[in-house]
């Protein structure tokens, strides 16, 4: 288990300075480490510690009110892992706001493996973003991953980093289980999908075929791109593309949104789930 919690009383403790005003700051040029939020995110964190996704608990910091009622997620860490309590007015003086959650960790991300690793392990359904710079969408679009079956979440370095405490906090620990990679230029990870032998469909209201259309495959991707834009005009003249059918009116839906039942779809037509 972790190690025996450490009463905390002074939000200027230097032990606690990596959880000083979450709201402001999210440990932006990290070197891997991310702020874990949440009971369940801190769950998944206890659970995925060590694996071979590359995830770390580095230290927890809990309400006292909080402690009982983790003390069996704190028991799946090891004892190297410092657990710091406090009070709720220090509490909150450490996080920069009125925290009702009382759950924060941090986290750390390293020797997790690249995009070639990842699809290595040919998963039969990869989402991949491009340019998706929104960390709400970021985190639904890996709930969404879960939710219908997709072995791996790839994307291009122009989108945002999934570990953001928001993305993860929104994707209710999905990050940290379901496996990811964000590398390079989309052309080049179009390319790796392409050379592991996945059928690639762009998904955009401007798709060549309805959603319907998509066949089964033994390996799918499913391209999505950021808010408002969408994919760039040469990617989607360079692949398979295909449109959701919606009422007239509205210029498109939101992409996580479109993400989630283009998946479904996908998901049912190739027996994912049922």
């Amino acid at each position: 288990m972790a190690a025996l919690p450490v009463d905390i009383t002074d939000p200027a403790d230097p032990r606690i300075a990596a959880f000083l005003s979450i709201r402001e700051r999210d440990l932006t040029g990290r070197e891997g480490r991310f702020i874990a939020e949440g009971t369940v995110v801190l769950r998944m964190l206890a659970a995925a510690h060590g694996q071979d996704r590359g995830f770390y608990a580095e230290a927890v910091l809990i309400l006292q009110a909080r402690l009982a009622g983790v003390a069996e997620i704190l028991d799946r860490l090891p004892p190297d892992v410092p657990v710091y309590v406090a009070e709720a007015p220090v509490f909150n003086a450490i996080a920069g706001f009125d925290m009702h959650r009382g759950v924060l960790a941090i986290g750390r991300r390293q020797g997790a493996p690249d995009l070639d690793g990842v699809l290595n392990n040919a998963p039969s359904l990869v989402l991949a973003a491009c340019g998706l710079s929104n960390h709400d969408n970021m985190g639904a679009l890996f709930r969404n991953a879960a939710a219908f079956g997709a072995g791996a979440v790839v994307m291009d370095r122009g989108s945002c980093d999934p570990t953001y405490r928001k993305a993860i906090r929104v994707s209710v620990g999905a990050v940290l289980t379901v496996p990811f990679a964000r590398e390079g230029t989309i052309g080049e990870v179009i390319g790796r999908l392409k050379a592991q032998g996945y059928a690639l469909w762009g998904l955009s209201p401007r798709g060549r075929v309805p959603l319907d259309a998509i066949p089964p495959s033994p390996r799918t991707a499913l391209l999505v791109g950021t808010e408002g834009e969408g994919l760039p005009a040469e990617i989607m003249a360079a692949i398979d593309t295909a449109r959701i059918a919606q009422a007239p009116g509205l210029d498109s839906l939101n992409v996580a949104t479109a993400a989630a039942i283009a998946l479904h779809r996908i998901a049912m037509v190739n027996g994912l789930i049922g």
